[in-house]
């Protein structure tokens, strides 16, 4: 057993066991195409959708290779572990899940500054996982963060000195614009990171305006990025490509009247601007135990969430009857490869949507290194013995 596996081989069922598990994976897959129509509330859907598709980061202990599944892997060895993975994968679930091509090298635009940098904050590599670091502790050193980071010139500072040059070579070679930004750390989680989660909490309740402009300028800063990204690709306000998402696990240590506060107002300016549509994606990621919240989430209308495992369907129904729940299984109990157990929980999540629709069984956070493709065809397995509609 190689160094990185992270899974669990004592199961009830036995990884064995679960790769013989009866499902039908042609009807699997036809009814599947369908249980996705209508943001998988379609009234033709004859089963639950589903959403898990694995990810890069489950090659190596699938295969009992050595490997950082966060860090870095050389392009051919990364497209030949990929291949590789999809093999097994058209055998255990009739799928092939992972890319077999990559863009090439020189098709890569140059880095991009991020929100966090604009903060003053350092993304940092710990061997494992990126983490992002700040450098104000202080309401007095926020303050004056605050102050600068208003001043910056936000191209200059976000797009590097052969941007242009390289834009334009790209695009002349390959037809590809750069990249919009639709997708952002969230506020809380930002906040946190670049002020420190307790100092967060003491800092809206005890010097609340100071905080109230800590949120704006989060805001301000992610509209900036984003319009700049925008016009980089070509694009104005008539006919810009509408959604936008948030990953914000950290907002569960607010309370619903401190996120009223400094969260919601960052989303709701955000979606007015860039999905003003009721079809324009709306969605928030947030693997934490943050249900407080739903009652105020709620009013932003998402078109999807990916919440915590504790925070399960017939919850997030009573506020989100028209959301598609990217959820509810643990990653834990994906990743332990306890089958058992992740049929137990997709069988809840099943019955719990029968009536109301609208399930994209997926995991309620990240799918990591350990997750097995037998775990996959448990879900599956589940889906067509306790999923039907």
């Amino acid at each position: 057993m190689n160094r990185y596996y992270v899974g669990r081989r004592d199961t009830a069922m036995s990884i064995k066991d679960a790769a013989m598990l009866d499902v039908d994976l042609e009807q699997f897959w036809k009814d599947d195409e369908l249980a996705h129509k209508g943001n998988c509330f379609s009234p033709e859907a004859p089963q639950v959708a589903l959403g898990i598709r694995m990810s890069e980061e489950c090659v190596f202990a699938e295969l009992g290779e050595e490997g950082n599944p966060w860090g870095y892997t050389p392009r051919e060895r990364r497209l030949e572990l990929n291949k590789r993975y999809n093999d097994k994968a058209e055998q255990i679930v009739g799928r092939r899940l992972l890319p077999e091509t990559l863009p090439e090298p020189d098709a890569e635009f140059p880095y991009v500054k991020r929100i966090g940098e604009v903060f003053e904050g350092k993304y940092i590599h710990n061997g494992v996982a990126e983490w992002l670091e700040g450098t104000v502790s202080t309401p007095a050193e926020l303050e004056k963060l605050l102050d600068r980071v208003e001043k910056l010139n936000l191209r200059e500072f976000m797009l590097p000195p052969n941007w242009e040059s390289e834009k334009k070579r790209i695009y002349e070679k390959y037809g590809i614009k750069p990249p919009l930004l639709r997708h952002i750390r969230g506020p809380v989680t930002l906040a946190t990171s670049i002020y420190g989660a307790e100092n967060l909490i003491f800092l809206i309740i005890d010097e609340p305006d100071l905080a109230k402009r800590f949120s704006d300028v989060i805001c301000k800063v992610i509209m900036g990025m984003a319009e700049i990204m925008d016009e980089e690709a070509g694009y104005d306000e008539t006919n810009r490509p509408g959604g936008f998402s948030f990953a914000d696990d950290n907002c569960c240590l607010l309370t619903p009247e401190m996120y009223e506060m400094f969260g919601y107002p960052i989303l709701k300016a955000v979606f007015d601007r860039w999905s003003p549509n009721p079809e324009d994606m709306r969605y928030q990621h947030s693997d934490s135990d943050m249900g407080h919240l739903l009652p105020i989430l709620g009013r932003l209308n998402f078109t999807g969430c990916n919440f915590g495992p504790k925070v399960l369907v017939d919850e997030i129904r009573k506020y989100m009857p028209k959301t598609r729940i990217d959820g509810c299984l643990s990653p834990m109990t994906f990743m332990s490869n306890d089958i058992d157990a992740i049929i137990r929980e997709v069988r809840r999540d099943c019955e719990m949507a029968r009536e109301c629709r609208g399930l994209n069984l997926s995991t309620a956070g990240s799918i990591n290194n350990g997750s097995l493709l037998t775990s996959m065809r448990a879900v599956m397995y589940a889906i067509q013995k306790y999923g039907r509609y």
